[in-house]
Formats: structure tokens, C-alpha cells, sequence
């Protein structure tokens, strides 16, 4: 009863900060998804599903198998497909298609293309709805976790038509016309190799089939209504006497047919399509509402909103409820249908950052969940995945699940099997995986020369050796609070200086080191790639998060470690591409913004710019967050300047726009920036709330004078999570000048591990 309350009020309260629009519908789907593979402003796809769901749909304007299933300058769209896509390099898993027609049977993707306009979309999280002008029928789709609601609005005609594609690479296709029923299933998927995988799913319409017809790769198949083939779908048409709607409901199940029919009857049962859409709705509302700002500009809570929205999808369930209301799930490690929580979709190497201390924060239950799903996957595989689509795949580097793991336990999640996660983290530090992204690839050089050298053929080393030492931190700090014997995790916290090992005094800059020793030669810090991950040595130097005071004296001390951040924007956006042999995607977008050489649009340098409080220039922290904030951020098709990458480019959106940022996860900090809305109120799971108060907050205003937590003068860059956990009301003071004074005692700086 108490939860129903608070989501009354929270509600309430919604409505009344937004001046009667819902935080949902502030939520613009289409940002970032004016993109392509040589620049993206998000590659993003308008996603339409409930938070955290097993399944979401999307329009697919792009071709079958193409990463870039959705794009804002595309004209026609080929069908609306079950997606569980991460991003589009990660390209997609257990996908179909559905599409209506009208007139002459068309099944072929290009053939039943129609052309749509923006201006008849309109895309909601909760809904999506399109004018598809070719057959004059608006498509309308509402979603559940595991099912879905079309409804097609056909003009009256006796040859509509739903186009149902199992897509390629192995798909089956049955219609049941005494049911009003079709059954399929599709084996289609992008990266890994995986034993039992169908992704089986259940239509069931509202109105007899007038027509049944199957085809499989370009041809119809007169007469067998079940097809198994490379490529096997399937059209059902209906008579129309009227202008009317058709509705089909769709479930999916990565265990069964049965298992699907269980998911529809169990989601959607018997409501009708208005029902399922207004508690999709209201489910977001919910969940978006957790978060109240108000006192912004409706573009900055249109940004706000369509940000947080991004970072509640990923990883998605990969579980499922079964008849007696147990928890199973298809396992992508071993193939077996097994008990327990699942989820899927997610890069740690992107995620580690923002992402997962969010959750911690705001929705730290789901992450239980996530916790749970994690210590599965390594009892199943042997590893922890670093990036699951749905299982290990192949693609960037570092150890990250540690850092995943460690944040959750330190910042207090309970009630998983966190000692099979440390076995876990421990086994995947010191053990090179099955393939090069799990495990640690070099581990050997690492734990013995303490780097990964750059000349023995392990691409991106000094990047790695880097991760690998933050790694080593997170796994010490969870040791630690497991209260783990100093003969165990000692080891870790040795390894976490390693950092020391890359960095090249002459330079100031960390920099590749050969076997013997010497650092590799000729070097550019300007070089993307080769020792490095989607980046140069300017945006790795600061991949020192557990010590920003050990960096800062390497650099000469405060003064100099501040001039070096200083540098970064000073300095062209020059760039050497030799090692890609092209201009790959991320440079460009780091070239175009015209910040230096600051590479917002990747991840390894996302928390670069709350180093200044590290420095005693905080102010300079607070300028740069609401540049970045105010300049890269829009709630439009173009409104990222890069991949946006599960959640994790707008969990630094949110945190900024709240004031404060986790550079270092793994410890109990947040580092201070400066809020963007005149108020924000974080609802916690325990009952209590975090209170943002800035009343003089403006465009001119957006420096921080001082700082009152719970009616108290504080001083510190850095706030604490436990004390956030008990509740707070942070009282920002804003100027229109910098403080220099604040934050600029060494006793105020945030955490460093060579300070403990």
C-alpha cells in the first residue's frame, strides 16, 4: 500500500512541476537517430518498450541485417521489428518483421516499403504511430516486457494484409486460421556462437484470415501454411466492408512456443489496445518520475527526460516467468534452459562509468536483478561477459565487470550471490577468456611486468594496461568490504598503481612501452588507435580513476595537472588516423565539435572534465559541464555528438544535469559539477529524497558561490553516497562569476587511492 501511495504522490507531483506534461511525454525517441556509419549523433533507434524490458520495437527504415535499422533521413519504412539491438555495431539478435499492405501481395522488403513523413510519426515511449502513405493505413504499436499491441488502421478494402518476416539466417513460420493465429521463430543473430537459440513468438489477430499464404527466401509456397527455411514468412489477409482496425498481439519467448503463448496471455491477456497503452504509459511516468526537475528551459527538460529515457533500457531481461511462476531463462553460455535471472545487452566497457552507478543510485533493485544475472552468466560460461549481445561478443577491451560488480556491493545492493561474483572477478583478472574481450587478453604481461607491452601484437596495451589497473582497485575495494584477507586482495591494490608503468614523464601523457622497457618510439599523442581504444593518449591519460592525486604528481603537481586538463581544450582538433587507415566515426565527431582535442562524443574521456576539482579549480569543472551540457545536448534527431551507447552518454547528461558525477565507482563518491535546473528531487528507493536547490540558477548563473548540505556550510568537491542514501537537501548558491576560493583546499578534493 505504501509504494501505491508514493507513486500517487510522485505522480502528483509530476504533473504539477511539468505544468501538466508527463515526464514521458517530454521524452523525444527520435534523438540521436539522425545518424550514420561515418557520423553519428547517436546511432540511436526510436526504442519502444517498457523499461528494462525483454523485447522493443522499433520502425525498420534500413535494410534486413543492417545495424542501422531506424535513421531520421530515411523516406520509406519496410516493416516494425522486435528488436534487441544494443547499438548498431552491435547489429541485432532474435528479431522479426510485421507490415501491413494493401492490394497486390508484396512480402519482398523493398517491394512493401511505404512512404512515411515525419510529420505523421509520432513516437512516444510508450507508443509509436505512423501514416504509411503507399496503402493509406496508420500502424500504431504498444508495448508490454515480453509482448506487444498492434493496431492497423486499413481503409475499407477487400485485400488488406499483414506481412508477417521471420527474417534470414534460419526461420519458421506456421499460420493456424481457425485460431487467427501464426507461430515462428527466428535463429537470426550478430556476434558469438550459440548452441539452442530461437527466438519463438506467437501473432494472434482479432478477425478471420480471408487469405493465407506463406513464402520463404523470394517466392510464395502455394498451399503449406508451415514453412522451416533460410528465410520463411508469411501474409494473412482480411475483407474489409469498412473503414476499420485491425489488432494483432504478439509475444516472444526465448524458451518456447508455449512459453510465448504464457508471455501474450499472461501480459496482455484480455485488455484492450487504450488499456496496455495507458499502463505502458503510466509505467514510464513511474519510472521516469523517480527524477523531478523543474526551473529549466522545456528544451532542457525535453533533453532531461529523453536522456534519462535512454539509460532505462539496457541490459534488457533475458528471463522469463514460467507456468509455476518460476524464474527461467535461455542461457547464452551454455544454451540450456535454466532457473534463475538473466539480462542481456550491454557494454561494460562504456557502461562501468555513469550507467551502473546511476542504477545504483536511482533504481538500485533492478541492478539486484542485473547482480544476479551476472553471477549466472559466470557459473554458466566460466567468464563475465565485458559485452553480452546476447552473450560473450568479441568487441573492446579491458576487465570492466569488475568495476560493475564492485560498485553495486560498495554502494550497498544486497541480496544476490555476490561470493560466486567475487570468485568471478578474481577468475577473470587473471585468466585470458575464450575469446580476447573476456577475461584479460595479455594478462600475463600485465601481472608481471605490470603493463601490457606495445610490441607483442596485443592491439590497444597501453589502453588496456590502464582499465586493467582501475579494475584491480575495484576488485581490491570489493575484497575490502567482503572483508577479505590481506593476503588476498593486497595483490589488487599493488596492481592498481600499474598505472605508473605507461606513463611517460618527457610528455606528460601516457604512452605505448615496449617489452624491454623503453617506451615505444616515434610517438604522437595524437594518434587514434594503435596503443590506445577509439582514442589518443589526450583522452586515456585521465583513465587514472582511482588516483587523480598519484596522476596529478606524475604531472608535476596541482598547478601543472590543471594546465595539462587546460591543454586539452586549448589544442586543435588535430588527429592522426593512420592506424584505422580512414577517418573513423569518432574522429570526426571530436573534429567537427570544435572542443581541442575533448572527445565528448566517445567514453574514455567523459569524466575528464570533473578532474579540476582534483585540482582545486572546480569552477572550471562547472563551466565546462554546462558548455558540454548546453552545446552537445538536444532532445532532436541530431541531439548527441556520438554514439550514445547504452544509456551511458546520457547517464553523464542526467548526473551533470543533477550537479554531480561517479568519476571513481568503487568508492562511496560523487564529484561536484554544478546543477542545470532551479530544482531536482531524486526519489530513492528507501523512501527518502535528494533535494537540488539552485533558485538563482540561469544561463549567466552557472557557478557555484557555495554549498549548504542539510542547512550546513560544506566546502568538500565531492559528496557522499551513503550520506545521499539517508536523505539530502543540497542548497546550491549560483553566480555569475567563478568562485576560486571554494573547493580549492586540498582537504576538499575528492578520493584518490595514493591519499588513503
Amino acid at each position: 500500500m505504501k509504494s501505491l501511495f508514493s507513486t500517487f504522490f510522485i505522480v502528483l507531483n509530476i504533473f504539477a512541476l511539468g505544468q501538466g506534461i508527463s515526464p514521458a511525454d517530454y521524452v523525444n525517441p527520435l534523438m540521436g537517430t539522425q545518424s550514420k556509419p561515418s557520423l553519428s549523433n547517436g546511432n540511436t533507434y526510436p526504442a519502444i518498450g517498457l523499461p528494462w524490458g525483454m523485447n522493443l520495437w522499433t520502425p525498420q527504415t534500413g535494410k534486413m541485417g543492417d545495424g542501422w535499422a531506424y535513421t531520421y533521413d530515411a523516406d520509406k519504412i519496410k516493416g516494425f521489428k522486435q528488436t534487441h539491438q544494443p547499438s548498431p555495431w552491435m547489429n541485432d539478435y532474435g528479431a522479426f518483421a510485421i507490415m501491413p499492405g494493401v492490394g497486390k501481395l508484396k512480402f519482398k522488403e523493398e517491394e512493401r516499403a511505404s512512404w512515411f513523413s515525419h510529420k505523421a510519426e509520432n513516437a512516444k515511449p510508450y507508443s509509436y504511430s505512423v501514416y504509411l502513405a503507399d496503402i493509406n493505413v496508420t500502424t500504431e504499436l504498444t508495448p508490454t516486457e515480453r509482448a506487444a499491441f498492434f493496431k492497423f488502421d486499413f481503409p475499407k478494402t477487400d485485400s488488406a494484409y499483414v506481412v508477417i518476416d521471420a527474417l534470414n539466417k534460419g526461420s519458421y513460420i506456421k499460420i493456424l486460421p481457425k485460431e487467427r493465429k501464426i507461430l515462428g521463430y527466428t535463429t537470426k543473430y550478430s556476434r558469438g556462437k550459440y548452441n539452442n537459440f530461437k527466438n519463438y513468438f506467437v501473432i494472434q489477430f482479432d478477425k478471420d484470415f480471408d487469405l493465407t499464404t506463406t513464402w520463404k527466401d523470394s517466392v510464395f509456397v502455394k498451399n503449406q501454411l508451415e514453412i522451416t527455411s533460410d528465410h520463411a514468412g508469411a501474409i494473412v489477409g482480411f475483407k474489409l466492408r469498412n473503414k476499420e482496425s485491425v489488432y494483432a498481439r504478439t509475444a516472444s519467448s526465448f524458451i518456447s512456443f508455449e512459453q510465448a503463448e504464457l508471455n501474450l496471455k499472461r501480459e496482455i491477456g484480455g485488455r484492450n489496445f487504450e488499456q496496455v497503452k495507458t499502463d505502458a504509459k503510466n509505467i514510464w511516468n513511474k519510472t521516469l518520475g523517480r527524477i523531478e526537475v523543474k526551473g529549466g528551459t522545456d528544451q532542457q527538460m525535453r533533453t532531461f527526460y529523453s536522456s534519462l529515457y535512454r539509460t532505462l533500457f539496457f541490459p534488457q531481461k533475458l528471463y522469463e516467468i514460467d507456468a509455476d511462476n518460476k524464474v527461467k531463462h535461455w542461457s547464452p553460455y551454455n544454451g540450456k534452459i535454466l532457473d534463475g535471472k538473466m539480462f542481456a545487452g550491454t557494454g561494460f566497457w562504456d557502461t562501468f562509468r555513469a550507467l551502473y552507478p546511476f542504477l545504483n543510485l536511482v533504481y538500485p533493485s533492478i541492478n539486484v536483478e542485473m547482480q544476479e544475472g551476472l553471477a549466472n552468466s559466470f557459473k554458466e560460461g566460466g567468464f563475465l561477459p565485458e559485452w553480452s549481445s546476447p552473450g560473450y561478443s568479441d568487441i573492446m577491451i579491458g576487465n570492466n565487470s569488475a568495476s560493475v560488480v564492485a560498485d553495486a556491493y560498495i554502494k550497498g545492493l544486497r541480496g544476490y550471490d555476490v561470493e560466486t561474483l567475487w570468485q568471478a572477478v578474481k577468475h577473470g583478472a587473471n585468466n585470458e577468456g575464450p575469446i580476447d574481450a573476456v577475461g584479460r587478453r595479455g594478462v600475463e604481461y600485465y601481472n608481471t611486468l605490470g603493463y601490457v607491452p606495445y610490441d607483442v601484437k596485443i592491439n590497444e596495451n597501453t589502453a588496456r594496461t590502464l582499465e586493467y589497473a582501475y579494475d584491480d582497485f575495484a576488485i581490491y575495494q570489493l575484497g575490502k568490504a567482503l572483508g577479505k584477507p590481506a593476503s588476498e586482495i593486497d595483490i589488487y591494490k599493488k596492481r592498481a598503481s600499474n598505472y605508473k608503468n605507461v606513463f611517460d614523464p618527457e610528455t606528460g601523457l601516457m604512452r605505448g612501452k615496449n617489452k624491454d622497457g623503453k617506451f615505444q618510439s616515434p610517438f604522437n599523442p595524437f594518434k587514434w588507435g594503435d596503443a590506445f581504444t577509439e582514442g589518443n593518449s589526450w583522452h586515456y591519460t585521465w583513465s587514472v580513476f582511482q588516483d587523480i592525486d598519484g596522476l596529478s604528481k606524475l604531472m608535476g603537481g596541482k598547478k601543472k595537472f590543471e594546465a595539462k586538463l587546460d591543454e586539452v581544450f586549448a589544442l586543435p582538433p588535430v588527429f592522426d588516423d593512420s592506424y584505422y587507415g580512414s577517418v573513423i566515426h569518432e574522429i570526426r565527431e571530436m573534429q567537427i565539435m570544435n572542443m581541442g582535442q575533448y572527445a565528448h562524443g566517445n567514453q574514455p574521456i567523459q569524466h575528464m572534465i570533473y578532474l579540476y576539482n582534483y585540482a582545486g579549480a572546480p569552477y572550471k569543472t562547472q563551466y565546462w559541464t554546462r558548455h558540454v551540457m548546453d552545446k552537445l545536448y538536444y532532445a532532436t534527431p541530431d541531439g548527441y555528438c556520438g554514439d550514445e551507447d547504452n544509456g551511458q552518454t546520457s547517464a553523464w547528461y542526467v548526473f551533470s544535469a543533477l550537479g554531480f558525477y561517479p568519476v571513481t565507482s568503487a568508492t562511496d563518491q560523487y564529484v561536484l559539477g554544478a546543477p542545470l535546473f532551479k530544482e531536482a528531487v531524486i526519489h530513492l528507493e528507501n523512501g527518502k529524497n535528494i533535494e537540488i536547490k539552485a533558485p538563482a540558477n540561469s544561463a549567466d548563473n552557472l557557478y557555484v558561490k557555495s554549498l549548504n548540505v542539510n542547512l550546513r556550510s560544506y566546502s568538500k568537491n565531492w559528496l557522499s553516497h551513503k550520506e545521499l542514501m539517508n536523505g539530502a537537501v543540497l542548497e546550491f548558491q549560483m553566480d555569475n562569476k567563478p568562485n576560486k576560493e571554494r573547493g580549492s583546499q586540498e582537504k576538499d578534493f575528492p578520493y584518490s587511492m595514493s591519499k588513503e
